[in-house]
């Protein structure tokens, strides 16, 4: 299960807006229909170690929000498997809880469905995107996303008090910056079969990736 490493991949950023700053005005934001709701989707290979972490970190971040929903799909999956011993260990000292989880592979309609698409290897990416094209423009690494959202001003996220609003801008606002920021190491290893250590290795970039997205979509 271990995802070969892939350099960054680079996408030609969202066309400027009014202001030509490269960034659309957030007020400038289409508002969601009432019952529209925004759907994170992680991805890594068994969906048993990085993608479950991600997921139930995220959960536990965003707490009980119906309008974000999030899910994790494997590119290799055997259905209905529990998170890895070592895997469900690190996230529970991370804060997150891994009862009930019960991984699935990845489907054309799972990413079609999905507002972003984060994964754990620039390859994974790859094959979240080839089973829906469209998602091209919505699919990161997790460390890729968690990098360009560094270079996010807090403001064009934080001032919108709608959850999914704040999401939608979020993702506006680092479609803007993709290509213009650099990512020194956009994949996470994978620690299937691998030490404790690899595993508390991969938790931690997976939390550390994910603090300042979920930061301002919580804060």
């Amino acid at each position: 299960m271990q995802g070969s490493p892939d350099s960054a991949e680079t996408v030609d950023p969202a066309p400027p807006g009014p202001d030509g700053s490269g960034r659309r005005d957030p007020e400038a934001l289409p508002a969601p229909a009432e019952d529209a709701g925004f759907r994170i989707l992680y991805v890594c290979t068994g969906n048993i170690c990085r993608s479950p972490l991600a997921e139930r970190l995220t959960r536990a971040a965003l707490g009980p929000c119906p309008a974000l929903q999030v899910v994790s799909a494997g590119t290799h999956a055997e259905p209905g498997r529990q998170m890895a011993e070592r895997a469900q260990r690190v996230l529970v000292r991370l804060g997150g809880d891994p009862s009930g989880f019960a991984a699935q592979p990845l489907t054309s309609e799972l990413v079609a469905a999905a507002d972003l698409v984060l994964t754990a290897t620039a390859e994974h990416r790859a094959g979240s995107v080839a089973k829906h094209l469209p998602a091209a423009a919505r699919a990161f690494t997790i460390a890729e996303f968690g990098a360009l959202t560094r270079a996010v001003p807090a403001a064009a996220v934080t001032c919108h008090e709608d959850p999914v609003r704040r999401a939608r801008a979020l993702l506006t606002e680092v479609r803007a910056l993709r290509g213009l920021v650099h990512v020194d190491q956009p994949d996470i290893p994978d620690p299937y079969g691998g030490s404790r250590l690899a595993y508390r290795a991969a938790g931690r970039r997976i939390a550390t990736s994910l603090a300042v997205p979920l930061r301002l979509l919580t804060r």
